[in-house]
């Protein structure tokens, strides 16, 4: 589903605009952006918490040539859906 299909769907569930929609998803998405940002977690029950996940430095290789080479230490953004979201995809 792409962005727009989103927003057409919270659009007809809310009776929403679409321009009101859009504007609320992008908010959504821009306090996420924010959270995650500082490095903090943001849980929506019955749904699942976003965070942030460090990842540590390691060796790897490049696929084309096969070389070794470092791969640098970053910040990761990590998902973990509640059990009450799981069963629903279920």
């Amino acid at each position: 589903m792409t962005k727009a299909a989103f927003i057409e769907k919270v659009a007809a569930k809310t009776k929403f605009s679409k321009a009101q929609a859009e504007k609320a998803v992008n908010c959504v998405v821009d306090v996420l952006k924010e959270v995650m940002k500082k490095g903090d977690k943001l849980s929506l029950v019955g749904f699942g918490t976003f965070s942030v996940a460090k990842r540590k430095a390691r060796n790897g290789r490049n696929p084309r040539t096969g070389k070794p080479m470092k791969i640098a230490a970053k910040k990761v953004p990590k998902f973990s859906a509640s059990p009450l979201f799981r069963k629903t995809v279920k």
